[in-house]
C-alpha cells in the first residue's frame, strides 16, 4: 500500500489483410511452414517491399476509433537487429513519423477496493476535454455510501505504428533442435503504445478488452492472443507513494491470455517490492513470463530506440494521407460496440444483460442480428444466445467466430418452436448439432431425421389412453386434488412418443380424458 504501481503496454494486433505488408504473400494462418514466403518477406538480397494500402486504412481507421490525431506526412523507418527469425537483420518499423499519435481509450473497470469517489477526479480525466468522464456507475454503493462499484477512466494512446512481423522460431524439444518458419514474417502489424497510465492488472485487462472489442467490430484483425494475433508486452515500474519520478520499469513478454497478464503482473509487482524492500534496486531488463510455474526470468537488458540504429527506409517513399482519405474511412466505418449497445436499447428493447453478453463478442452480435433481420424475435434470439450458445461454446472450448450457426437458421430454429412443430428439447438436439455442422438446415433436419412434434391427433389420443391406464394411482392423486401428479402420466406418453410431441397438447388431452374417469 505504500507503492504506486505504474503500467503501460505495447501491444501488437495482426492486422486481417488477405496479403502481407510489403509483398502479395498470404497471411493466411496455419499454412504448412514455409509455404507463404517470397523474395521479399524471406529477406532476399535485391527485392523491394511495396506498401500494402489496406495495412494503412485499417491503421486509421483504428487510430480514429481510439481518438488519435492521423499524421498526414508518414514514413517508415529500419529497425536493426539481428535475430534468426529476422531474415532481413532489420525490421520495417515507424519510429520518427508514426501514423496515429496522442489518442485515447475511456475503460469501465471493476472496484472491489472501493476506491473512493472524491479522489476520482484524478483516475478518470479525459484528456480530449480535459474534464471528468460522465456516467460513473455509482448504483451500487457500499453500505458507508463512498465507495463505487466500477470507476471510468482514460488510458492515453502514445502512439500507433504500422511494422511488419517477425517469424517464428519452432523448438524442438526431443532433439534439441530450432527450425524457423517465415510464413508470420512480414505479415501486418500495428503496434498501440500507452502511456504508463494503467495502476493495477484489472485496469491492464479492462483496456485490452476494449482494444480488442474495437480492433474486432472495425474488422481489423481477429485479436486471438491464443493464435498470436493480438499480443501484449507489459511494462511495468513502481515507486513510493507521493514520488514524482519514475521508478525503473521491466518489461514482461509471452503473454498470450489476460489470465496471464494478471498473474504476470501481480507477480511482478511483488517482485519489485521485495527487491526495494530489502534494499536492492531494480534492473532495467526483458523478462519472459512463464505461465505454467507462475514466476518470470529476465532474458535481456531493456534496449533504447538508440541501440536499434534507426535510420528512415530507403526502399519506400514517404506516405502523404490527405483529409479526403480521413474523412472517407471515417464516414465509412462499422459501428463500434457503444454505439451497438445504444441501438439494441432503442431497436429491439431488450435487456442491458442481454445487450452487455451479446455485443461483447462482435461474432455474437453479427448472429443475433441475422436472426432478427429474418423475422426472429429479439428476445427469444438473445435467449437462444445467452444460454445455449455460452453453454456449449463453454462446453467445447469455442471462441463465437467459430460457430457453424447461422442467424437464418437460429430464426428458422425459432420458428419451428413457435409453431409447435418441435419442442425445446428437440430444439437443443438440432441445435447442438448445427453447432458444429456448415450451413445446417433446421427444417431439413427435421424432416430427414423424423423430429417433429406434430403427432397425428388420433396416435397421441391413444398414446394418452394408455398412459392413463398405465398409471392408476397418478390417476387418483389428480382427482383427489394433487395437480402435480399429473406430471406422471404426462412422462409416460413423451417416453412413449420419443420426445415427438408438444406436452402443452398431451397436458391437455390428458385433463380432457380424465374428466370422463
Amino acid at each position: 500500500m505504500d507503492y504506486e504501481v505504474m503500467i503501460g503496454l505495447e501491444v501488437h494486433v495482426e492486422l486481417n489483410t488477405r496479403t502481407k505488408i510489403f509483398c502479395g504473400c498470404s497471411t493466411e494462418f496455419g499454412g504448412a511452414p514455409n509455404t507463404h514466403v517470397c523474395p521479399v518477406c524471406s529477406g532476399m538480397p535485391g527485392s523491394l517491399p511495396v506498401l500494402n494500402k489496406e495495412v494503412v486504412n485499417k491503421a486509421i481507421s483504428v487510430g480514429l476509433a481510439t481518438n488519435c490525431d492521423i499524421t498526414r506526412n508518414s514514413k517508415f523507418d529500419r529497425k536493426n537487429y539481428f535475430y534468426p527469425d529476422n531474415p532481413q537483420n532489420y525490421q520495417i518499423s515507424q519510429l520518427y513519423y508514426p501514423i496515429c499519435r496522442n489518442g485515447h481509450v475511456i475503460i469501465e473497470v471493476d472496484n472491489p477496493d472501493g476506491i473512493d469517489p472524491d479522489t476520482m477526479h484524478t483516475l478518470w480525466s479525459d484528456p480530449a476535454t480535459d474534464s471528468k468522464c460522465e456516467e460513473i456507475t455509482e448504483s451500487e454503493r457500499t453500505e458507508k455510501g463512498k465507495k463505487l462499484a466500477t470507476y471510468k477512466k482514460a488510458v492515453r494512446i502514445h502512439e500507433i505504428h504500422m511494422e511488419e512481423d517477425a517469424g517464428k522460431l519452432v523448438h524442438d524439444g526431443f532433439t534439441d533442435e530450432t527450425w524457423v518458419d517465415f510464413n508470420r514474417s512480414g505479415v501486418p502489424l500495428i503496434e498501440i503504445v500507452s502511456e504508463p497510465d494503467m495502476r493495477s492488472a484489472e485496469e491492464v485487462v479492462a483496456y485490452l478488452e476494449k482494444l480488442r472489442e474495437t480492433v474486432q467490430y472495425l474488422n481489423a484483425s481477429d485479436c486471438k492472443l491464443n493464435e498470436g494475433s493480438m499480443r501484449a508486452d507489459v511494462n511495468l515500474s513502481i515507486r513510493k507513494k507521493g514520488s514524482t519520478e519514475y521508478g525503473t520499469r521491466t518489461e514482461s513478454k509471452n503473454l498470450n491470455s489476460f489470465r496471464a497478464i494478471r498473474r504476470c503482473i501481480e507477480a511482478e509487482i511483488e517482485r519489485q517490492i521485495e527487491i526495494i524492500e530489502d534494499g536492492g534496486k531494480v534492473v532495467q531488463e526483458t523478462r519472459r513470463w512463464d505461465d505454467e510455474k507462475g514466476y518470470s526470468y529476465p532474458m535481456r537488458s531493456k534496449e533504447d530506440a538508440q541501440d536499434y540504429r534507426y535510420f528512415p527506409d530507403p526502399d519506400l517513399v514517404p506516405l502523404v494521407i490527405s483529409q479526403e482519405w480521413i474523412d472517407n474511412i471515417r464516414d465509412n466505418r462499422p459501428e463500434l460496440r457503444d454505439e451497438k449497445k445504444i441501438r439494441y436499447k432503442e431497436e429491439f428493447g431488450i435487456p442491458d444483460y442481454d445487450i452487455d453478453l451479446i455485443t461483447g463478442e462482435k461474432a455474437l452480435a453479427d448472429l443475433f442480428e441475422e436472426a432478427v433481420a429474418e423475422g426472429a424475435d429479439p428476445k427469444k434470439a438473445s435467449n437462444w444466445l445467452m444460454v445455449e450458445t455460452m453453454r456449449l461454446m463453454k462446453e467445447h472450448n469455442l471462441d463465437a467466430d467459430q460457430l457453424k450457426f447461422s442467424g437464418t437458421n437460429l430464426a428458422k430454429l425459432i420458428k419451428l418452436v413457435d409453431a409447435k412443430e418441435i419442442n425445446n428439447a428437440v430444439a437443443k438436439e438440432v441445435f447442438e448439432k448445427a453447432i458444429f455442422l456448415d450451413n445446417l438446415d433446421p427444417e431439413k433436419y427435421v424432416a430427414d431425421n423424423n423430429l417433429s412434434t406434430k403427432a397425428d391427433s388420433g396416435e397421441l389420443e391413444a398414446v394418452v389412453r394408455k398412459a392413463i391406464e398405465a398409471n392408476p394411482k397418478a390417476v387418483e392423486d389428480v382427482k383427489a386434488g394433487k395437480g402435480k401428479a399429473i406430471g406422471a402420466i404426462v412422462g409416460f406418453v413423451m417416453k412413449e412418443m420419443k420426445g415427438k410431441c408438444d406436452p402443452a397438447e398431451a397436458n391437455r388431452m390428458i385433463a380432457e380424458q380424465l374428466k370422463n374417469i
